[in-house]
């Protein structure tokens, strides 16, 4: 065991690494809201992470193997964030996530119809999610039609939509 986990049960280790406020948010943004970019990180979450907060839990994540860096070939001084595939094997944890949330807080429709979709999709929907993210973050072949993402946007438009 490393010095430096409390101890090596499997729950520990993870929340050692997932267990802040954050981590688990930055995850979500990059996974459903395609936000790969520091700037889009920071003033797209509805749940304003500081930059300096960010900048650690990239790092933190970076150093955990559930992140990458690249240089953004479009500007010299910017970055673009991946998932690997360890973040992208998360999928089943965030709709096992919502799916609580959904039956246990104070939810809005419109931000659960991501969560319910998931979990009614069960392991199919999220083998396909799983997919679509390795297309877009690791460079695997993308299959054709619209993606996951593109489908729970397109329902939380409608619910959205429907409540304005």
């Amino acid at each position: 065991m490393n010095a430096a986990n409390r101890s090596a049960c499997p729950i520990n280790l993870t929340l050692e690494v997932l267990g802040d406020r954050w981590s688990l948010l930055v995850i979500r943004d990059m996974m459903f809201g395609g936000r790969r970019r520091f700037r889009e990180l920071l003033t797209r979450s509805e749940e304003g992470i500081a930059s300096n907060i960010l900048a650690d839990r990239l790092k933190r994540l970076m150093e955990a193997g559930l992140l990458t860096r690249a240089d953004d070939p479009s500007h010299k001084q910017k970055a673009i964030y991946s998932l690997t595939e360890a973040a992208i094997q998360l999928v089943p944890v965030f709709a096992q996530l919502g799916g609580w949330g959904r039956r246990h807080r104070p939810v809005s429709d419109e931000l659960s119809i991501r969560a319910q979709l998931l979990e009614e999709g069960g392991p199919k929907l999220w083998d396909r999610f799983m997919d679509d993210l390795r297309a877009e973050h690791l460079g695997a072949p993308a299959k054709p039609g619209p993606t996951v993402r593109e489908e729970l946007q397109a329902a939380y438009e409608e619910v959205a939509a429907k409540a304005r």
